[in-house]
């Protein structure tokens, strides 16, 4: 888990850094340190003029420029007049070059990787006619007012596709959505609240939305379980348990909820044979097994100009749906106690197995929201430099040294303090959960 973040990060960092430094080496500005990781140091070798290395602290990395006022905070170059190698000697256009490179090659990254996960492994869709049985609605769907059974018809008044258009930020991240479903006949439309991605962000409150019900059989079957003990084989469909019949997964999960250490009596399909399997459940009402879902999925593959277009789109996605997050923190809707999480929380997501595929989907999305960080109008961000850069382009008037160290002082006391917010989130969301 920890080390496909610290991975991931190296990858993006090193990117991102590489970005601002060749730039600035192509426009003659003398670099002087090229780090991934922060201090203290583990590793560094010179080279020419710079200084490459790692260090110890791998959330993030740094490049130093001569005559820039940067995280290092060093001014005493600054005292002395602007000599032809460093930054602030330079014309402000090449300037802004520098600090749009890293956040350009961040972004170059994530379309990248897009582009190419689209091409290789396509879409692999539950299309809304093969989920035709409806949904189950867990804890947090029932809430608001779904319930298990449920057929959904259309999202903010539209059909969709795929099964998973249910579950995308353009429902969870959108004002006023709502669900048109089908109840018994009865056509209903459900409102989803506008806060809903804020108790999404809690995953041990509300681990799971909606699910599709599905017919299933055995699949694979866990060592030393209650099933294998039983004769279980992979391919067994439960169609009954003591007297109660099992059409769909969900259906057996109710069932065994309140079965702690009981004996039960399976009916089971095994080819063109029924057989009655007896067993014991485990302590935690389990018998041992993973479903195989019945319904029939749907792979698309796309070629590679397709690809080039939809991993596009689906990179910049990120982008737009973590604006959408950002705005509606800023408007209330969401407090940032529930949307900020740090590196902690960021490593939960890539989970305790290593999946390539997987892996290179979060690498692209963390670089887009790095890409979206960084351009935030924040001094110490690449975006504050922007922001100060473009000033003097439009004004032909250079902000004093003076405005810039306290700008530069100033930001990076917001981002630390918004550093210690995330780690305490992160640390809440484990030993304080709600």
């Amino acid at each position: 888990m920890a080390a496909q973040l610290i991975l991931s990060l190296m990858i993006m960092v090193g990117l991102h850094e590489l970005g601002h430094m060749l730039p600035a080496k192509y426009f003659g500005m003398r670099v002087e340190k090229f780090f991934i990781g922060f201090p203290p140091k583990v590793f560094g070798k010179k080279i020419g003029e710079t200084e490459y290395g790692l260090g110890a602290i791998p959330l993030g990395g740094f490049v130093k420029i001569s005559g820039m006022m940067d995280e290092s905070m060093d001014k005493s170059a600054l005292a002395s007049p602007p000599q032809p190698w460093e930054f602030r000697s330079k014309p402000a256009w090449q300037r802004l070059i520098v600090m749009i490179g890293g956040v350009t090659v961040n972004v170059i990254l994530g379309i990248t990787i897009f582009i190419t996960l689209t091409y290789l492994t396509g879409e692999v869709i539950l299309s809304k006619s093969e989920a035709k049985y409806g949904i189950v609605a867990h804890e947090l769907a029932q809430e608001i007012g779904l319930k298990t059974g449920d057929k959904i018809l259309k999202v903010n008044g539209k059909d969709y596709k795929s099964f998973n258009d249910l579950r995308g930020q353009e429902v969870f991240l959108s004002s006023n959505s709502y669900y048109t479903v089908d109840r018994n006949g009865q056509y209903l439309d459900i409102p989803v609240p506008n806060n809903i991605i804020e108790k999404m962000a809690d995953p041990k409150k509300f681990p799971q939305f909606i699910d599709p019900i599905f017919p299933f059989e055995i699949g694979e079957l866990s060592p030393g379980s209650p099933g294998i003990a039983a004769g279980l084989k992979n391919g067994d469909r439960i169609v009954q348990i003591n007297d109660t019949k099992i059409s769909y997964f969900h259906e057996l999960q109710d069932f065994l909820k309140t079965r702690q250490n009981s004996d039960i009596s399976l009916k089971v399909l095994r080819a063109n044979d029924t057989l009655k399997i007896a067993m014991k459940t485990t302590a935690d009402g389990k018998i041992g097994f993973m479903p195989a879902s019945l319904l029939k999925t749907d792979t698309i593959h796309y070629g590679f100009g397709q690809a080039v277009v939809l991993g596009t789109e689906r990179a910049f996605s990120v982008v737009a749906d973590n604006a959408k997050g950002l705005l509606k923190v800023a408007s209330g809707e969401i407090k940032a106690s529930k949307a900020i999480s740090g590196p902690i929380g960021i490593a939960q997501v890539f989970g305790t197995i290593w999946d390539w595929t997987r892996f290179w989907m979060l690498t692209g999305m963390i670089s887009m929201v790095l890409a979206l960080m960084n351009l935030l109008p924040i001094p110490a961000l690449d975006g504050g430099h922007v922001v100060f850069l473009l000033y003097e382009i439009l004004t032909k008037r250079k902000p004093s040294e003076r405005f810039l160290e306290i700008a530069q002082y100033t930001g990076m006391a917001l981002l630390l303090s918004l550093m210690v917010f995330a780690f305490y989130n992160d640390l809440a969301r484990i030993f304080m959960p709600a």
